[in-house]
């Protein structure tokens, strides 16, 4: 059969031009793939900046599913469903990047600290202690040390905080004394309740020792001595305590005075309360004073003279209301209707407020019921503030 070469002459050019048009049309393709995967996650951005998280969230699911394999279009939409509290999808999000094969050691080890975070928002603080342990000896290993530190001390679990703390000091991370003293205090403190004095009189100790200018342990041993028996011992804990740590004073002057009675040092604490008392006119102070000098012989200012001697320094509401409580009016049969307003208009000034986010409380707290800080309470009222 003979072969016809005007087939081939005819072939060709239509292969080419067959070949050129399928180029064209994945160009094409490619195009509008790449043209659409960058529209959405700059809608996605503007919707954020705007706050429009909704929007946002939708544009971000767009992208990603034009382009799944963009690691950075995950992070943002696990991130903003962290956000919006969608803790569960968040946690999906940040697993699919971490069972991806192809993604490198660093994207890894970052959505190994965001579904840690994660699972810390939600509160399934279990998950959270593993995910965070697996970051140790990355770029995120101190971040992940101080969220396992405040995961524990969410937990009560204090021995384990005690060993966090010690490894961030170790690692240059700030100084972490008071906070170990406050884990021991708190260790303490359970001791007391299974009736093991011994035990916690022991951490008491240690804690002294690791944090010697934290007033709390010496004011907890004090109040254990105390309930022990041990007056004397009480108030040389409380004397050490304001030698170390001079600006809780206001916490310490009312026990203090209580086991200066109880052990007959009432005229020394009351000198020591006094000199206190002229170079930082405090309230907590003053009624101290007043309870020494009732308990002492002899001829001594009374309550009402004391509080007359603060308002003169210090513009007191607190004061006025109990120098107010002896005074004789003129029309005393309103008195008790005043004197119950003006009870009620102090009660505010006589709490403790944080200083980290403002909760208000009626006692002093060494780490805040609010925002969970340590150390935020000062140790004077609302109204010395």
């Amino acid at each position: 059969m003979d072969f016809d070469l005007s087939w081939i002459l005819l072939g060709l050019p239509l292969a080419f031009v067959l070949g050129w048009l399928a180029s064209r049309l994945d160009l094409r393709q490619l195009r509008i793939e790449n043209h659409q995967a960058p529209k959405a996650y700059f809608m996605g951005l503007n919707f954020l900046l705007n706050e429009q998280q909704d929007q946002a969230i939708d544009a971000f699911i767009e992208a990603v599913q034009n382009d799944p394999d963009t690691s950075e279009l995950h992070f943002a939409l696990g991130n903003l469903f962290r956000r919006r509290g969608e803790y569960e999808r968040a946690v999906r999000v940040h697993e699919h990047l971490l069972s991806r094969g192809d993604l490198n050691q660093a994207d890894r080890q970052r959505a190994q600290h965001a579904l840690a975070l994660d699972y810390l928002k939600a509160g399934l603080l279990d998950r959270a202690e593993n995910a965070l342990l697996k970051l140790e000896g990355t770029p995120f290993e101190a971040q992940a040390r101080l969220a396992l530190l405040a995961n524990y001390e969410r937990s009560r679990d204090w021995s384990q905080a005690a060993q966090i703390a010690q490894k961030l000091e170790r690692s240059n991370q700030g100084s972490f004394s008071g906070r170990r003293a406050h884990y021991l205090c708190e260790q303490a403190a359970t001791h007391l309740t299974q009736h093991e004095p011994e035990n916690a009189r022991a951490l008491l100790q240690d804690a002294i020792e690791t944090a010697p200018h934290a007033p709390r342990p010496r004011i907890d041993l004090a109040r254990l001595l105390g309930n022990e028996g041990n007056p004397l011992g009480a108030y040389e804990a409380l004397q050490k305590c304001i030698e170390f740590a001079p600006t809780a004073i206001p916490l310490i002057a009312g026990p203090l005075a209580g086991f200066a009675i109880a052990c007959g040092r009432s005229l020394e604490a009351l000198t020591l309360l006094k000199g206190n008392y002229e170079l930082t006119p405090s309230l907590d102070v003053l009624d101290a004073i007043v309870v020494l000098e009732a308990s002492t012989e002899g001829p001594s200012p009374t309550a009402r003279d004391w509080y007359v001697r603060h308002l003169e320094r210090e513009p007191s509401l607190v004061a006025a209301a109990k120098w107010i409580a002896g005074e004789k009016l003129e029309h005393e049969q309103f008195h008790p209707q005043v004197q119950r307003a003006l009870d009620h208009a102090v009660k505010p000034l006589t709490r403790y407020r944080c200083a980290a986010c403002g909760f208000e409380a009626k006692q002093h707290f060494w780490q805040c019921p609010g925002c969970q800080a340590w150390d935020s309470y000062p140790s004077r009222r609302v109204e010395e503030l």
